[in-house]
């Protein structure tokens, strides 16, 4: 998957068994560009982060993750 479908800013590509360790390494790659100041990632996190004002926002947002995750054929995690 990429940080875009995860919901980041980039098309960097990301893969795993899980999609607890797939979402553990994006938000790693979106933290490391947030600090170094990518504009796009700011964003990007900002966004979300004023999209989960509530736990069942979040919880919903994390479903609709996961289940693009598991849809996806084991080759292409």
């Amino acid at each position: 998957m990429t940080c875009k479908q995860l919901g980041g800013a980039c098309d960097q590509t990301f893969s795993a068994n899980t999609f607890d360790e797939i979402a553990m390494m994006v938000s790693k790659h979106a933290r490391e560009q947030v600090q170094q100041g990518d504009p796009a990632h700011i964003e990007a996190m900002n966004a979300m982060r004023n999209s989960m004002t509530s736990q069942e926002a979040m919880n919903a947002w994390m479903n609709e993750k996961r289940n693009a995750f598991d849809s996806l054929p084991d080759e292409n995690r």
